[in-house]
């Protein structure tokens, strides 16, 4: 595709976009079908236009497949457009048991960003973290690519390898990465005594079995003499949102924890439930930042917007929904969001994420070879207390409680979109 075919599609995207946003606004008050289709024959017309007066002939397949994805990314940066034939690849897919990298993904510039991954796999190993984006799969632009196409071509036999195109958060220019695919194995729930009777519990992911191992992490704690916890929710991306319910009941014994709805799913009420609720009395910090996702920011939310516990860090990532396939009449599917779980302020987390009460950047383990920007990243090293801001943050926020000075919001904490700042999208794909 050429450098002005890129350009158009990407700008027939935007515009398809700002159609029908200008639409949902304007008829927010009395939508109809009718108006929809009026803003829809707008974007027709253009198209019909730029078929027949564009300096060259355009791949119309190719500029409405942009716009589709564009539209898409615009209102779910986790959904997707499948073909007939990818959609029968993804059911395929669902009912096998693939290898995979250790990767949740989502739409960032159109192209496949990472939200976080599994520590011990291959993507960790590598040194991918958040913001990082695939420029390539196996060779494969992810330009527009349906987000869970690219979810299939990375999962594969075991011990088989996937090449990537990789543009990290701090390097500007695209970097070759091998994985190799393998069972993903999620980390236990770990813990251990920090200072001033406070104790620190760390969850990787929050995945089957790993709420149990919180109340039991916690319990040993509080039999070493711990009177204060700080719940570590950094780069915890993986789990279901229902588990994200059963964490926060373990410290909260009455109360709205979240609940979901959309626009064709009645509203469903998750509340506490005071049997559930064995650690309803000792103090809490949450730690989060941008990779807190899905089933954590779930637990955030509530135990923040119930005043049970405050938040230290980054804004989180921003995604906990319910997603179902909706097929088309030529047996294409659309993957979306049909439903959305909010907090109990009432607040889509997808669209908000959980804003914490202490703003602190995480700048993490360093990943960076400044000596060789081209060599791929080692895996990060466990990050030392002494370097921790945030985590030396929540310490004093647990032994001081609210006289605790607050931090300004700053760039690091703004979550998702503070990774905007570090890659410039107009350096992708210049051939």
């Amino acid at each position: 595709m050429t450098s002005r075919l890129k350009l158009l599609v990407v700008t027939t995207s935007t515009l398809l976009v700002v159609l029908l946003l200008l639409g949902a606004a304007a008829g927010s008050g009395a939508s109809s079908p009718d108006d929809a289709y009026r803003h829809l024959s707008v974007y027709t017309e253009v198209l019909s236009r730029i078929k027949s007066e564009y300096v060259e002939e355009p791949d119309i397949k190719n500029v409405t497949l942009g716009a589709m994805n564009g539209m898409l990314e615009a209102i779910d940066p986790f959904a997707s457009y499948l073909s007939a034939d990818q959609y029968k690849q993804y059911v395929k897919s669902q009912d096998s048991r693939k290898a995979g990298v250790g990767m949740v993904l989502s739409r960032r510039f159109g192209y496949v960003g990472v939200v976080d991954v599994v520590p011990g796999s291959s993507a960790w190993k590598a040194g991918l973290t958040t913001g990082d984006m695939l420029e390539s799969i196996n060779g494969v632009g992810t330009r527009d690519m349906p987000l869970a196409y690219a979810e299939m071509l990375l999962m594969g036999d075991a011990n088989t390898n996937v090449e990537l195109s990789v543009l990290r958060v701090r390097k500007p220019d695209p970097q070759k990465v091998t994985l190799t695919r393998g069972a993903i194995k999620y980390p236990s729930v770990t813990s251990r005594v920090l200072q001033d009777g406070v104790g620190l519990i760390q969850v990787p992911a929050l995945v089957e079995g790993r709420v149990k191992e919180v109340q039991q992490q916690a319990e040993s704690l509080q039999k070493q003499g711990v009177k204060k916890v700080i719940l570590d929710l950094r780069n915890s991306g993986f789990g279901k949102p229902e588990l994200g319910v059963d964490l926060a009941n373990l410290f909260l014994d009455k109360g709205l924890i979240t609940y979901v709805q959309g626009q064709k799913t009645a509203r469903q009420d998750f509340k506490a439930d005071p049997s559930h609720a064995p650690l309803k009395s000792i103090p809490l910090v949450i730690l989060s930042n941008r990779g807190t996702a899905n089933a954590a920011e779930i637990a955030a939310a509530a135990l923040l917007d119930n005043k049970r516990a405050e938040v230290v860090g980054e804004r989180s990532y921003g995604d906990a929904a319910v997603r179902k396939a909706v097929t088309l009449d030529d047996g294409s599917a659309v993957l979306l969001a049909v439903a959305k779980y909010y907090s109990p302020a009432g607040k889509a987390i997808q669209d908000t994420g959980v804003t914490p009460t202490y703003a602190v950047n995480d700048l993490g383990p360093s990943t960076d070879d400044d000596d060789d920007p081209s060599t791929p990243a080692p895996a990060p090293e466990p990050r030392k207390d002494s370097s921790d801001e945030i985590l030396k943050k929540a310490i004093e926020v647990s032994v001081q409680g609210t006289t605790a000075q607050k931090s300004p919001l700053t760039e690091g904490a703004a979550g998702p979109q503070g990774l905007q700042e570090h890659v410039n999208p107009l350096t992708i794909n210049k051939k």
